[in-house]
């Protein structure tokens, strides 16, 4: 059986730490990463902190820092929110490699851990992070319990979410278990740190995350799809690979975001409770996690009011075309904002794009048309309510738009451009930067390459777990 260097014999408090990626001068809390630090240090001998890195972080300096920080303890460090970032993979390796045990954690471990679809047949394509870590933990970070005790602690084969190597090298991967709510509440929202002159700085978080679902109801049951060749491979015939996708088909994690669960709404309440407090005695501004809010937002306003509980802003991700179904919803929860003296912020609307062609290709099961009446609406509202709804650029907003695609087309790029110039997108919808399509290994996407592949005779560069669609293939 599979055992590890920090789980024997050893009866003092220990020490660990979650790496993360980070944007450098910000002050935002990570939901995921520091609840699993939380369980961690309330429910095991050991502390457990979580420790960003951001693209200003020299390697060797993040080393220095943890190997001051775990002294002379075998360093235990667990990894979060990479987004394929080569120099925390690096990190991982080294760390592994002069004797540390390292863990790959979040919604992507296992899909990263294990490696793309087919890789053992195919070299070319991604081959999985096992040689870069330990063993990763897919599911609730109260899985990894078990293994850090100090009395009898379990060994991988009994630890649920595990997936390792075992002593043949051959992959395995335990069934995790369910998410249970309670773990979202009373956070240790103090436990995020920075790295600053080489040394941890505690960073004093202005906004954080509040759960209220797990998982996208888009992405709950799949769907056919018949998505075109790139235009680049473009034949007269105009080629397609049909698909059955959950999702959109750029989603990395739409097999995890299929999974719809919502929390009561006493864990909402619970969890707004114990975020920190502004100088003015408010909760800070929260993110409300939940891809459909606004059926139930009413409600949950009236509840937290009802409660006695004093908010300051809530920032919301949705898609369009819910957005436009929830109208009265969104009606009623702006006048009881104005009541309540909160804003409501639209941080991310899934516009994606204004082609009619893009969209379908990514599966976004939006048109044109939804699209920007979402935006009329919004507009509307903005005039109606300019204090208590905010979702411009200056207030918070950064809404999808995917640009490039590889189905751009001179006739895309017209019709894009018309749509936005007609419909002044540019002053208050598109975001500073558009984000490429980024096609990760396990995305729908992945698929349509894989099929082009073997279909054409060709082969599509890899970037670590991202697949190269902007290079030439070969």
């Amino acid at each position: 059986m599979t055992t590890l260097p920090f789980s024997a014999g050893d009866d003092r408090p220990g020490k660990m730490v979650i790496i993360t990626g980070y944007f450098a001068g910000e002050s935002y809390g990570l939901l995921g990463p520091q609840a699993a630090a939380t369980i961690i240090t309330r429910q095991t001998p050991y502390e457990c902190l979580v420790v960003t890195v951001n693209n200003e972080d020299a390697p060797r300096t993040v080393k220095k820092v943890l190997y001051d920080y775990f002294g002379s303890q075998t360093p235990l460090v667990g990894f979060s929110y990479l987004s394929g970032r080569p120099d925390l993979l690096a990190l991982a390796a080294e760390l592994k490699a002069e004797g540390a045990t390292t863990l790959l954690a979040g919604p992507q471990s296992n899909v990263d851990f294990t490696g793309e679809t087919g890789c053992e047949r195919h070299p070319h394509r991604f081959q999985g992070l096992g040689d870069y870590f330990n063993f990763a933990l897919h599911g609730p970070a109260e899985q990894l319990v078990p293994l850090l005790q100090n009395e009898s602690p379990a060994v991988l084969a009994d630890i649920a979410g595990a997936l390792y190597l075992d002593e043949k090298g051959a992959q395995v991967e335990n069934p995790e278990i369910d998410w249970n709510p309670a773990i979202f509440n009373n956070i240790d929202w103090s436990n995020i740190y920075g790295i600053v002159e080489s040394r941890l700085v505690p960073i004093d978080i202005s906004a954080a995350q509040v759960l209220q679902q797990i998982g996208c109801p888009w992405a709950a049951r799949s769907k056919p799809a018949d998505i075109d060749y790139p235009a680049f491979l473009a034949q007269p015939d105009v080629k397609k690979v049909h698909l059955d996708l959950a999702g959109c088909s750029f989603c990395d994690v739409a097999s995890d975001k299929g999974l719809v669960t919502g929390l009561p709404t006493d864990a909402v309440l619970d969890q707004v409770a114990s975020l920190p407090e502004t100088a003015d005695g408010r909760k800070i501004p929260f993110e409300l996690i939940n891809e459909n809010p606004l059926p139930g937002l009413p409600r949950l306003l009236e509840r937290i009011r009802d409660r006695g509980l004093e908010i300051s802003r809530i920032s919301l991700t949705l898609r369009a075309d819910w957005l436009l179904k929830a109208e009265r919803h969104l009606q009623t929860a702006l006048e009881m904002a104005r009541d309540m003296h909160i804003r409501i912020v639209f941080a991310s609307i899934g516009f994606e794009s204004f082609s009619a062609i893009l969209l379908d290709n990514l599966n976004k099961g939006l048109s044109v048309d939804t699209n920007l009446a979402a935006v009329d609406l919004i507009r509307r509202m903005k005039t109606a309510f300019p204090h208590e709804m905010g979702y411009l650029r200056s207030e918070g907003g950064n809404h999808g738009f995917i640009h490039p695609t590889p189905w751009d087309t001179r006739a895309t790029e017209s019709e894009v451009g018309h749509v936005i110039a007609k419909h002044d997108l540019a002053r208050d919808i598109l975001p500073d930067h558009s984000t490429p399509l980024i096609i990760h290994h396990a995305s729908g996407l992945a698929a349509w390459i894989r099929a082009i592949e073997s279909r054409e005779n060709l082969r599509f560069n890899r970037i670590g777990s991202i697949i190269a669609w902007w290079d030439d293939p070969h």
